[in-house]
């Protein structure tokens, strides 16, 4: 199964750049998860990828920030304050990402998309769309 992800598009950048190889969540799934569709938030306002989680580290914040920090595309200092007043501290290890060839408005797909605030279940063949 996959999940659609609303990434903010200075992100998305680093994930292309292969600056960034985590996606850090204050909460995770309760399903069993193995790729992520990239929704670029506004202004892009488009799908522009996904990627396989190769694992989901679950630790404190302190211990996972020592864990990724190398990788992370962000300041201690931002992450730091994402995880803030947080006992447990989740990180997406990106793995084989694969850039569209061309954004997908995902209106294209759901006229009636709306971006989630953090994640929607999608079934594996939700895009039936040829990149």
């Amino acid at each position: 199964m996959k999940v659609l992800l609303s990434i903010k598009p200075e992100f998305v950048k680093k994930i292309i750049s292969g600056e960034k190889l985590y996606e850090y969540r204050k909460s995770i799934f309760k399903k069993d998860v193995d790729a992520v569709v990239i929704y670029s938030t506004k202004p892009v306002g488009m799908l522009i990828g996904e990627f396989s989680i190769k694992q989901i580290l679950n630790t404190s914040p302190e211990e996972l920030w020592n864990i990724t920090n190398e990788n992370s595309g962000i300041s201690k200092a931002f992450f730091m304050d994402y995880f803030k007043d947080r006992e447990n501290a989740y990180a997406l290890e990106i793995s084989e990402f694969i850039e569209y060839k061309k954004g997908i408005n995902p209106k294209e797909i759901d006229k009636n998309f709306i971006a989630p605030q953090s994640f929607k279940y999608v079934d594996d063949n939700w895009l039936n769309y040829q990149n």
